[in-house]
């Protein structure tokens, strides 16, 4: 086996996309090492060995511990990590994104800053939403109001779908326990959602803050995503769990919608909706200068120009380094 040092770094060619990974690997009590490309999680059961490359992100929850070199094999090959509470519902910081190119934040901050083109997007995300409604020419207050009409309606439809009584939505931040059975599991849904789409978010470099519909928040963006599958997956998965019983509703809340990502491709279609929300010409996940490894200087009029280059003389040819 080759010592770390001489270990070569893997490049974007070898990794494994985001949309191929596995959304997310759960660890709590065990320590996080190293054997050779490869993860070990180890407790006092054995140890378990997973692939490192097929991660999108790492969840370190309670009572783990990660090495050096655990880190370092996470880095080389792209996935994230985050340090959350029990069961992944918590979110306390992460490491670098999976996405080794600035295009999406590049344009996210292009689309951010502009108010037409930030209110397009806004638009786009309620078509995507609601594909039978056409927002055109609506203003942020129509988009708002239509938006909460529509989720009254889901409500009542999905209260009427399982029989589970529906009395308004009702949630005190910091008390989980104080909403009936069904407002408990919207609330877990929603929990679970803003983690998915935070990781899928910071993943490909995007910024969670810049928002186009919520604003004034760290996580401003991260509720824009998570927004555009509410209607369709968390609500119905939270009315189906309330039906079922108001036993542990949050922890089978969780499960179902586990296991209704993975039915949909959720990961995938975030991926995709991101990409076309930011940037709608960008290389479609086919094409190899999706994730070219590139470093480009600005020039005048928006032009750029390689790098490792000195532009000081006519030929250009002296070498930077």
């Amino acid at each position: 086996m080759s010592t770390p040092s001489q270990r070569p770094a893997l490049t974007p060619r070898q990794l494994t996309r985001t949309d191929e990974r596995l959304s997310f690997v759960y660890l709590e009590r065990c320590t996080v090492h190293r054997d050779a490309n490869a993860i070990t999680a180890q407790d006092a059961e054995g140890t378990t060995h997973i692939p490192s490359a097929t991660i999108n992100t790492l969840l370190l929850g309670p009572g783990t511990r990660v090495t050096h070199q655990a880190m370092s094999v996470l880095g080389e090959t792209g996935a994230a990590v985050c340090w959350v509470g029990e069961h992944g519902v918590r979110y306390y910081a992460s490491g670098r994104a999976l996405s080794r190119s600035s295009a999406l934040v590049e344009a996210q901050a292009r689309q951010w800053a502009n108010p037409r083109s930030r209110l397009a997007v806004a638009r786009e995300m309620y078509r995507l939403r609601f594909p039978d409604e056409d927002p055109v020419g609506l203003t942020r207050h129509e988009l708002l109001g239509r938006e909460g009409r529509r989720l009254k309606d889901c409500y009542r439809a999905q209260a009427a779908r399982t029989g589970v009584p529906w009395r308004g939505r009702r949630y005190t931040p910091g008390d989980f326990a104080s909403g009936d059975a069904v407002n408990q599991a919207i609330t877990a849904a929603a929990q679970c959602m803003y983690g998915i789409a935070h990781a899928v978010v910071t993943s490909l470099g995007c910024s969670p803050a810049l928002g186009f519909v919520h604003s004034g928040h760290e996580l401003s963006f991260v509720l824009d995503i998570a927004d555009l599958y509410k209607t369709e997956i968390g609500i119905p998965v939270a009315f189906d769990v309330a039906a079922q019983g108001e036993e542990d509703v949050g922890s089978r809340t969780r499960r179902a919608l586990r296991d209704r990502i993975n039915e949909t491709s959720l990961l995938n279609r975030c991926v995709n909706d991101i990409k076309h929300l930011l940037l709608p010409q960008m290389p479609t996940p086919s094409d190899p200068g999706d994730d070219r490894d590139v470093v480009t200087l600005q020039s005048d009029h928006n032009h750029r120009v390689a790098s490792g280059v000195n532009y000081d003389g006519p030929d250009y040819g002296d070498e930077l380094w």
